[in-house]
Formats: C-alpha cells, sequence, structure tokens
C-alpha cells in the first residue's frame, strides 16, 4: 500500500480527519515521509497544538494502530531536519512554504509566522516607559494604601504602568478589573491635560458585557474628576468588533496598515485568546499603545490552537530580576524580592500574579475545591466535599434513575427564569434570571453531552408544560440560544445569549448587548446558533452564574481534565453542584491539557 492508501484508511477509522490527509497529499507530492509528517501536524492544529516536535515523530505503544502502519512503510527515520530540508514543502522560513522547520519543531506556515510576531512583541516590544516617580507613588499610595505586607494589586498596578505591555493573571476573586480600574485612574491622572483614548475588549459578547458591568461600578468609587470620568470608556466591545471584522470574510478593517485608534488597551478573559487572534491584534496596534491583559492562567486554554496566556505565565512563579523587584519596591513600598535569574526576564518583569481572593474566604466550598483541584490534590478534593460547604455539592451519574434525578434538580434551578417568561417578564430581567443557574458539560455529544442534554431537558419541559413548542419548529418562547457564528452586521457573537420571547411582534431572540442595552432579532436571521440549557464548560468562560452545575460523563474522556474542571468550578459565584463519578473525577484532576507550542523556548533564546 501506498502513503496515500494508508492516510485514506486512517481517516475511515477516525485517527485523522479528511483535512489532515488531503492537506498532507496536497503539500509532500511523492515524499511518504513528509505526508505523513504534514498529516499529524494538520491533525495536531486541529487539536488545539501550534507545533509538531519531531520526538513525537518516533511511533510508541501509544500510536494509533492505524499510523503505525504508515510508520512501518517508511521505516525507521532518524534525520527527520534532513528529510524536510530535502523536501520542496519545507524551509526554514528563509523562503514562503507550507511548512517551516524551527529547531526541533515542525510548524504550519501561519502558525509560525504568528509564534513569532507574539514572541517578539511581548519581549522586544516591550519597553520600559518614562513616568515621573514622586507622582507614581503618590498615585499609587492615594488608590492603594500603604500595606506592610505585599499588596499584589498594588504591585499589579505598578508593573501596568512603567511597562507597554503587561499581564495580570488571578483566579476568581482576586480583584483584577478592580486592579485595572484604579491604575487605569492613575493612568488618567498622570496623564494631565494630554489626552488618553483608553479602550476595552474581551474574547466574547458575555465576558465583555461583564468587564463593562464590573469597571462600571467601580469607577464610582474612584477619586476622580467628572472630566477624568469622561475618559473612561463606557462600554467594552468583543475583539472581533473591536478589530472591525468583516461579514462573510476573514479581512479585518484595522490592521498593520490601518491601525487602532487608542493609547491603551485592556483585554480581559486572555486565555481565551488563540495564537491567530492574538496575532491579529498585535498586529493592529499602534506602536505607542499600552496593552493590559487580564486572566486566569489556570483556565481552559482556547478553543483554537495555542495557549498564550498559559505559556506566558509559566514564567510568574520564577519571580522578577533584581532590578525590576528593587523597583517595585521603591514604587509599591512593598518588600518584593527578584533573582539574579535573567531567563525571559523582559517577559517576567512584565508579569503579576494576583495571589489573594477577595470572594471565597476560607469559609466557602467553592474557594477551597477549585484551589484543591488546582494543585491536583485529590484527598483534599475529597475532604473538601466530606466538609460542612453550604456552597457545594456532589451527587452520583451512574444510574438511569440517578441521571432522571439530575434532570428534575435542573427543572428546579430554572424555575425562576421558566416563571419570569411565563410572567411576561421584561426581557432584561428573564435574561438576568436566565443567567442564574446553568448546566455546564464536559462533552458536545452523548447522554452527558450539551446536544443530548438539551435534547433530554426539552422533551421533560414539553412534558410538564414549561415550554410550548411551535408545530414543526425548534422554537418556543423562552428558548435560551447560544450563538456559535459571529455576525458583526448584527451584532452578534460567538458565545452571545439570547432568550425567545414574544412581546407583542411575534416570537423574537432578545440580547443583552455591551452596553447593557437590549435588542431583539428575527430568529429567521440569526446567524449559528444553538439551544442553551446547557453549554459546554468551553463555552462558558467569560460568564459567571450564581448557581453553576458541571456534569462529568461516566467515562473518562481525553478532553475531562483538570483546567476544565477548575474552569467550571469558578464560573459559580455562590453556588456549585457537580454530578460526576468519582473515578472520573479524579482521574480528571490528575490530568493536564497539553498544548504543544514553541513560545517558551523562543522566550528564553530571546
Amino acid at each position: 500500500m501506498t502513503m496515500k492508501d494508508l492516510l485514506l484508511a486512517a481517516v475511515e477509522q477516525r485517527v485523522l480527519r479528511p483535512l489532515d490527509a488531503q492537506f498532507a497529499m496536497m503539500v509532500a507530492g511523492d515524499d511518504a515521509a513528509v505526508m505523513l509528517a504534514a498529516a499529524i501536524l494538520s491533525r495536531d492544529a486541529g487539536e488545539g497544538h501550534v507545533c509538531l516536535p519531531l520526538s513525537r515523530l518516533m511511533p510508541d505503544e501509544k500510536t494509533p494502530v492505524p499510523l503505525q502502519a504508515c510508520f512501518a512503510l517508511i521505516g525507521e527515520t532518524t534525520d527527520w531536519p534532513g528529510v524536510f530540508l530535502r523536501s520542496h514543502a519545507v524551509s526554514q522560513g528563509e523562503i514562503p512554504t507550507p511548512l517551516i522547520l524551527c529547531n526541533d519543531r515542525l510548524y504550519l506556515n501561519r502558525m509560525w509566522r504568528n509564534e513569532l510576531a507574539i514572541a517578539h512583541f511581548f519581549n522586544e516590544s516591550n519597553q520600559p516607559l518614562p513616568y515621573d516617580d514622586t507622582q507614581l507613588i503618590q498615585s499609587l499610595n492615594d488608590l492603594f494604601g500603604d500595606s506592610e505586607t505585599v499588596n499584589w494589586q498594588k504591585v499589579a498596578a505598578a508593573v501596568a504602568l512603567t511597562r507597554r505591555i503587561s499581564v495580570i493573571s488571578g483566579g476568581p476573586g482576586t480583584g483584577k478589573t478592580t486592579t485595572v480600574a484604579k491604575l487605569l485612574a492613575a493612568l488618567i491622572q498622570m496623564a494631565g491635560e494630554q489626552k488618553c483614548r483608553i479602550r476595552l475588549a474581551a474574547p466574547t459578547g458575555k465576558a465583555a458585557a461583564r468587564l463593562t458591568e464590573s469597571l462600571g461600578g467601580t469607577l464610582q468609587k474612584l477619586p476622580l474628576n467628572d472630566a477624568q470620568r469622561k475618559l473612561f470608556p463606557s462600554e467594552a466591545s468583543t475583539l472581533h468588533r473591536l478589530l472591525g471584522a468583516q461579514p462573510g470574510s476573514q479581512r479585518l478593517r484595522y490592521h498593520a496598515g490601518n491601525p487602532l485608534h487608542l493609547d491603551v488597551l485592556v483585554v480581559d478573559e486572555a486565555s481565551m485568546i488563540d495564537l491567530t487572534m492574538m496575532s491579529r491584534l498585535i498586529d493592529a496596534l499602534p506602536p505607542h499603545a499600552r496593552v493590559i491583559f487580564l486572566g486566569d492562567r489556570d483556565q481552559l486554554a482556547s478553543v483554537e490552537a495555542g495557549a498564550v496566556l498559559g505559556d506566558i505565565c509559566n514564567y510568574a512563579s520564577a519571580g522578577y530580576t533584581a532590578q525590576r523587584a528593587q523597583e517595585l519596591s521603591h514604587l509599591t513600598g512593598c518588600p518584593i524580592e527578584g533573582n539574579h535569574e535573567q531567563r525571559a526576564g523582559a517577559l517576567r518583569d512584565s508579569l503579576c500574579l494576583l495571589q489573594k481572593s477577595y470572594r471565597f474566604g476560607s469559609d466557602s466550598g467553592i474557594g477551597q475545591l477549585a484551589a484543591a483541584v488546582n494543585r491536583g490534590d485529590r484527598t483534599a478534593i475529597r475532604s473538601v466535599f466530606g466538609g460542612a460547604f453550604a456552597d457545594i455539592e456532589k451527587k452520583p451519574l451512574q444510574t438511569g434513575e440517578e441521571y432522571l434525578a439530575m434532570l428534575d434538580d435542573a427543572l428546579q434551578g430554572y424555575q425562576h427564569f421558566l416563571s419570569s417568561v411565563q410572567q411576561q417578564d421584561a426581557p432584561e430581567a428573564v435574561i438576568a434570571a436566565f443567567g442564574e443557574y446553568q448546566l455546564l458539560c464536559a462533552l458536545r455529544e452523548g447522554p452527558f453531552g450539551v446536544t443530548g442534554l438539551n435534547e433530554r431537558l426539552e422533551q421533560v419541559l414539553a412534558q410538564k408544560r414549561k415550554i410550548t413548542r411551535q408545530p414543526h419548529s425548534r422554537w418556543y418562547e423562552g428558548r435560551p440560544v447560544m450563538i456559535s457564528r459571529n455576525d458583526s452586521a448584527l451584532g452578534l457573537f460567538n458565545g452571545d445569549i439570547g432568550i425567545a420571547l414574544d412581546r407583542g411582534q411575534g416570537l423574537r431572540v432578545w440580547f443583552q448587548m455591551p452596553d447593557g442595552s437590549v435588542k431583539s432579532v428575527q430568529p429567521s436571521r440569526l446567524p449559528e446558533h444553538e439551544t442553551a440549557w446547557a453549554m459546554t464548560v468551553h463555552k462558558s468562560q467569560g460568564s459567571e452564574f450564581d448557581h453553576a452545575v458541571l456534569i462529568l460523563p461516566a467515562q473518562m474522556s481525553p478532553v475531562v481534565t483538570r483546567e476544565l474542571v477548575y474552569t467550571a468550578i469558578t464560573r459559580a459565584r455562590r453556588r456549585l453542584s457537580l454530578y460526576a463519578d468519582e473515578r472520573v473525577l479524579a482521574q480528571a484532576v490528575t490530568t493536564r491539557t497539553e498544548r504543544r507550542s514553541g513560545l517558551s523556548a523562543v522566550f528564553e533564546s530571546a
């Protein structure tokens, strides 16, 4: 058999996608070894990896059988760099080729260019900024007060005020938006008469709305005059809207040739930004602009390729360089220790990890559980669930009876929302009621996944006459939907949630916009969407719910990882319910999400 035959056989057995095989055949010509490597690289890119380390081109017992047959055809290859550089499809970047070999990693050309751009941005474009020493110290003291211990919010503000690019990471309740509101206030105060154009952005509409709301609430408490308050942006936008996404096109209005009109950009939920979007955002920034990235490094990485925030924040634990620690101690009055290690020094000196949670105290089961999951500590997880915490519960989900009980619990959880729909409450109130309770799934398909659970819930709701479906239609009053494709013309973006309501004009779907207003759209005009009684944990990022419910499958799946469980737990504001088999949960919290990239290697070589 030829390599083409073997790759097509791997597609039939679902080890590769049709795209992977076709791409490999197109770029490799008749070179069987390059064809196999290109197919594996394409598959890995589809799974979120940025590059293919050459060490993974050595088959072992974990290699799927169809791919073992492919490796057997080409024989044992020890000189992969030589194989690649003899191919017309591969170069080291000096000429444009579909594949790029960089050290011991193979890239798709686009991924390699994006990674280089991001590494250059965070390393070489991130210069220290001039500041008035006395003025900055005074402003930090006015906004954050004095502290004998390390006030990490104050340190984060000092980091951001003295560097063009900064990254502030912290778990739920550590005060990321409070910190940013205060540091923006300091920027405005220090700018004086100079104009300071500030923009806020987040990957999804829900995250943008939350950023708008939380920053707006904090703004009222800051020591600013009316003129200074007017410099604060009134709303955050999605990254797609910020960059001017064009309907039905990959083109963006803003790019290197037409940069964004801003002086300061704050980007929330940065863990959700994939490699391509981060590269496009960087490309559109004017050279003078300050950028402040906020996020939780322990959350799930982006759905698309890359884990940019995670790769960057790997260096937070390495501490500051000695010179930077001395500077930050002087500016904040906090005792900060540095070290003389120079590895990725420019990057480390622009990071800050917020370490104190103001939302979850020692009496919070949610906070204790999130910390235990983050450590992968199974003993502590059992202890937390066995304690007397009123805000968390764990229920088994193996038998049919337990599944039905979970559906009954979900009906109770959505009762306030269903009543709000029935009572014809204002769309704003109905949308708010829906945000109080949310089912979160690890999987998309099957009875424990989004598709199966939404169908079962709709059946139960119809049987109990909580919803009335329209004949030959999926629509009914109260149907929650989530947008799954951006439509900039309508102002709707991936992740936005709307509720179908009839307010005298027939059934329309109502959405809350980032500025707090609501708009309605006819169901027939909506871009791609899906029912949202249950959503994936990935789609829940950027959202919070009073009561979050995580449903894990009865059998272990590769997507059920520590980061997924942690992300789901931290969506809960007041209450968390977990439906899971003990063994599946134990295995999940010891399984880390792996995203292969070369960013760390590039940072350390700079």
